[in-house]
């Protein structure tokens, strides 16, 4: 009998998205773009400004449709869905880490990390528990009443890496989220981020430009003519 493999977390089907160019011209960004990412695999996505990386995270985020193709989170397909069930898989099954934090800075970094578990039902107790372990995981075990202007640059970021992983979601998107920090501080929040991903059994994709950082990662892809093109 043949072996038979989990569904990927993540698989972007064969995706395509072009813009308006003008008058009756179109710019293809995506051209039958196709990636699987698995439970507890990190992927690297290297590609020059401009390629369609952002485009692709965001339709891999169920924050924009592609034009064609399908995107399936676990089993599910989700380009036809509805809106607010689009919304409820992002909001369980997605985390979402960006260059910038976007931390609130009125709220302290366990308050942070408590919000979308509160927003998705969980009890104060509950939040708070989860929230802290988490944090304690990421190093900041001594840092949970801190709020954000009190926190260094790879501190906050580490919060915002928590916060993105509270609800133990599926898979995990970041758009360089290192490229404000220094080399030894962006090193570090990475390899927590790495290990975070292994220790969960999270998918992650990954947009950065740090081959050295990338190096690191289980696979490397680019983006060519619009397609998904594995690297070595």
């Amino acid at each position: 009998m043949a072996q038979r493999y989990p569904d990927p977390a993540l698989y972007v089907y064969e995706v395509e998205r072009r813009f308006k160019e003008g008058e009756g011209g179109s710019l293809e960004i995506l051209k039958s773009a196709s990636l699987a990412v698995w439970a507890g695999q990190s992927v690297a996505l290297i590609a020059p400004s401009g390629t369609g990386k952002s485009t692709l995270l965001q339709i891999a985020g169920l924050l924009e449709k592609p034009d064609a193709g399908e995107v399936y989170v676990g089993s599910r397909a989700t380009v036809n869905l509805a809106d607010d069930a689009r919304t409820a898989i992002r909001r369980i099954d997605i985390g979402f880490v960006y260059q910038a934090h976007h931390l609130l800075p009125e709220f302290s970094a366990i308050e942070n990390v408590m919000l979308p578990q509160l927003l998705r039902g969980l009890s104060k107790r509950e939040a708070a528990e989860r929230a802290s372990g988490l944090l304690g995981y990421l190093g900041l075990g001594e840092r949970l009443r801190h709020r954000p202007s009190e926190l260094s640059g790879g501190e906050q970021q580490r919060v915002a890496i928590a916060r993105a992983v509270a609800n133990a979601p599926r898979v995990l998107l970041a758009d360089e989220p290192t490229g404000n920090l220094d080399p030894h501080t962006s090193s570090h929040v990475f390899d927590t981020l790495i290990a975070l991903v292994r220790q969960t059994g999270l998918a992650a994709v990954v947009a950065t430009h740090n081959l050295e950082l990338a190096s690191r990662m289980d696979r490397r892809v680019t983006l060519r003519d619009g397609k998904v093109v594995e690297l070595a």
